[in-house]
């Protein structure tokens, strides 16, 4: 068995693969003060609550934007299965097709969601990953990552409104039936679900006019379901793009 970890900002997400069935997802509270022994714990808990025996996992796969955290949760990986795990980066396959100016830049979950997109997607096609940031992803049809768009995400763009306006106060993120607010919570649940899913149709619109191709749009992250639908354009969700992507890396590398 495969077990898969993606260290976000926020979130760790991890899941485990048995062939090519995913057994299960889940998740912890990215924490940098945390050390490997505590991780080690809670992924060890992990695994025992859906059933998933240690001896079980093979092989590790690590995608992390927290390098603080790379460090802690590799060396937990090894303490409670005796081995590292495969630590995504630019140069971690050698077909990597990545075109943006400076390639050894570009983020680990960023180049899972490559991977997965041009291998179980068709080109052209626009990643979108809701995190902590929005990420626009842009694969040309020749299968390279060509760029994209960095956005504030949606759960930190309203912190930040709510905390710096004394009259806002924080709300549940739930769709209203109105575009048009009644009231407070209604219009800043329009402004953020709404107005996230209008600016990500305008933002694709724009990178397809400068691409010159018609796109597939895929959308994965913690809130991407709440907000795709509420976007004029087909966009398709797919929760665990990361995971699948890291599942693919490590079976490539295996593979070289």
């Amino acid at each position: 068995m495969l077990l898969t970890l993606d260290v976000g900002n926020t979130n760790i997400t991890l899941g485990v693969f048995d062939g090519e069935k995913l057994l299960f997802v889940s998740r912890m509270a990215t924490d940098a003060s945390r050390m490997e022994d505590q991780y080690a714990i809670e992924l060890r808990d992990i695994l025992s609550l859906h059933q998933v025996e240690r001896e079980s996992i093979t092989g590790a796969a690590l995608s992390s934007v927290v390098p603080k955290l790379t460090e802690y949760i590799s060396a937990a990986v090894k303490k409670l299965f005796g081995f590292r795990p495969l630590v995504v980066a630019y140069d971690t396959l050698d077909d990597l097709k990545i075109t943006i100016r400076h390639p050894e830049t570009t983020g680990p979950d960023l180049i899972a969601g490559y991977v997965a997109a041009r291998e179980l997607y068709s080109c052209p096609c626009i990643v979108i990953d809701m995190g902590t940031a929005t990420t626009i992803m842009v694969i040309d049809k020749e299968g390279c990552m060509r760029g994209g768009g960095i956005i504030p995400g949606v759960g930190i763009s309203l912190d930040a409104l709510t905390s710096r306006a004394a009259l806002l106060s924080s709300i549940g993120l739930e769709t209203p039936e109105h575009v048009i607010g009644r009231d407070t919570v209604e219009c800043l649940q329009s402004g953020m679900l709404y107005g996230t899913a209008a600016m990500l149709d305008g933002f694709c619109d724009r990178m397809e006019e400068e691409l010159g191709d018609p796109c597939r749009v895929v959308a994965t992250g913690g809130l991407a379901g709440q907000v795709i639908k509420n976007c004029r354009r087909k966009v398709e969700l797919c929760d665990t793009l990361l995971l699948d992507g890291l599942k693919l890396i490590y079976e490539k590398k295996q593979a070289q």
